[in-house]
């Protein structure tokens, strides 16, 4: 390793386990460090093999060292060997795109170096998620990231309720196929008013930022979304909504001659409590 840097010029590789981000889509966004990892490291552990090639051969640069995959499925029975590699020379960790073990693989290798003494560092660069915050136009000088929200809708209900109180702005991923039917739960969960913001292929040639409301959002995306997705909810005003005080106006639209579930989905959604609660405290209200 260090001879290959050395006839190179560049300056060496720390020995150990480097984790560094990769560009979400602008190539500019690759750093020097990055660069030099590439062309230098002994073992280039990749989420994707052939896209970190694709990476490469985009920044004029040969990977001289070995390539091996490490992703969701194998990285588990590749950390051993990865690790003794990292004990003798470089191992560089990098996932398609932004910042390994976010929401992506290397947590499994990370881990296992430091317990085992193994020096890890990072070569810092894009991440999906403070772009996407920075972008938002919501205040986000704190907040959480929740990874990707859940897929089954129960589950992904019992989060969102669980964020109904939250006052940090909430950052996440979703897969463009599921966007719709989450961004309808949470204007059902969180209120149709609460303010969201929906980036889509971020740094890439089509990026695309909409903010708005969760009503408005989750209806723009029952036409169809393509890309990766990061959404950034608002924090809560941590005012709660009493449910006996939104009773009058479901009874009154309900004498009406609306259909008393509906009004309470309704009702319920634009004011972020539950449903089920409105609709029993209505039931009880009208003996």
């Amino acid at each position: 390793m260090d001879e290959r840097q050395e006839e190179s010029g560049a300056p060496a590789l720390p020995r150990g386990v480097i984790v560094a981000a990769t560009p979400l889509g602008n190539i500019d966004d690759a750093s020097p460090r990055l660069r030099a990892a590439l062309a230098g490291a002994d073992v280039v552990a990749a989420e994707d093999t052939r896209r970190t090639r694709a990476l490469a051969a985009a920044l004029g640069l040969e990977i001289r060292g070995r390539v091996v995959s490490n992703f969701d499925h194998n990285e588990a029975r590749r950390a051993e060997t990865l690790l003794d590699a990292a004990r003798h020379g470089t191992v560089l960790v990098v996932t398609d795109a932004g910042m390994p073990v976010v929401s992506d693989p290397g947590l499994t290798l990370v881990d296992a170096a430091l317990d085992a003494g193994v020096p890890v560092t990072c070569f810092p660069g894009p991440s999906a998620v403070p772009t996407a915050l920075a972008l938002s136009g919501l205040s986000v000088g704190r907040f959480i990231f929740d990874g990707f929200a859940p897929r089954k809708s129960g589950r992904r209900r019992s989060w969102l309720e669980s964020l109904k109180g939250e006052r940090r702005a909430v950052c996440f991923f979703e897969s463009p196929h599921r966007l719709a039917e989450t961004l309808h739960d949470a204007a059902q969960v969180l209120g149709a008013q609460r303010r969201a913001v929906v980036c889509r292929e971020l740094t890439k040639t089509h990026e695309e930022v909409v903010r708005g409301t969760l009503g408005e959002l989750a209806e723009r995306a029952d036409a169809g979304v393509l890309g990766e997705v990061t959404v950034v909810l608002d924090g809560s005003d941590g005012e709660e909504t009493d449910v006996a005080g939104l009773v009058d106006a479901v009874l009154e639209r309900v004498a009406a001659g609306e259909r008393l579930k509906a009004v309470c989905k309704d009702v319920a959604g634009a004011a972020g409590v539950s449903s089920r609660e409105l609709y029993e405290a209505a039931l009880a209200a009208r003996g």
